[in-house]
């Protein structure tokens, strides 16, 4: 795991490129593609209701349900792919996650604006545990307080984990690009604490 205190002060972010193997990470991206519901939500912006920019399923346990755009979503129960994925990814962080939610990004222009998973029912100092997977894609972190977008670049079975102070300090996005990319899927792991969640991530 390498951690990144030095381009990110004050955050706890850190980046395992190789979390799952590449056989195993085309595994797991083929099984999603097929187990999952996928869906184009629509969110409000500007005062207009649009379709997101990418297709999301939610996933958790029972009571789990998740806000996003005024809009309560009520997760769905958790497939054997993403079941193994959350035990392993428990082993790995000694955290226990009780929901994910899953995005899927057609080509490179679907993407996530700018915002953080700091709401009250995912506590203080949450851990953001996200899992990427298909074509890489330029995450981008940026301090609240102003300052420069910092990147990086998230490839096929990396894992990156957000904790401690990230959410309260740091805004963070998925930008669209003009690049000719094929899909990818983000899972991003994260323990709602009193049965309703609301976010996005990337």
């Amino acid at each position: 795991m390498i951690r990144l205190p030095d381009l990110l002060p004050g955050a706890e972010v850190s980046c395992d490129p190789e979390w799952l193997p590449p056989t195993e990470a085309d595994a797991t991206l083929a099984a999603l593609v097929d187990e999952l519901p996928w869906s184009q939500h629509r969110v409000r912006l500007f005062g207009r209701e649009l379709p997101a920019p990418r297709l999301s399923a939610w996933i958790g346990d029972p009571g789990a349900a998740y806000t996003y755009s005024r809009v309560r979503h009520e997760p769905l129960p958790w497939t054997p792919t993403l079941a193994t994925l959350r035990e392993r990814l428990q082993a790995t962080t000694g955290s226990r996650f009780n929901s994910v939610l899953a995005n899927r990004y057609r080509n490179g222009r679907d993407s996530m604006g700018w915002h953080a998973d700091d709401e009250p029912e995912l506590g203080e100092r949450p851990l953001i545990a996200s899992i990427s997977l298909g074509a890489a894609r330029v995450f981008q972190l940026k301090p609240r307080a102003g300052g420069r977008a910092q990147s990086i670049t998230l490839i096929h079975g990396s894992l990156l984990l957000m904790g401690g102070d990230t959410q309260r300090l740091y805004l963070h996005a998925l930008p669209k690009t003009a690049r000719v990319l094929g899909e990818r899927i983000n899972l991003t792991f994260r323990r709602v604490g009193s049965g309703l969640a609301r976010g996005a991530s990337g």
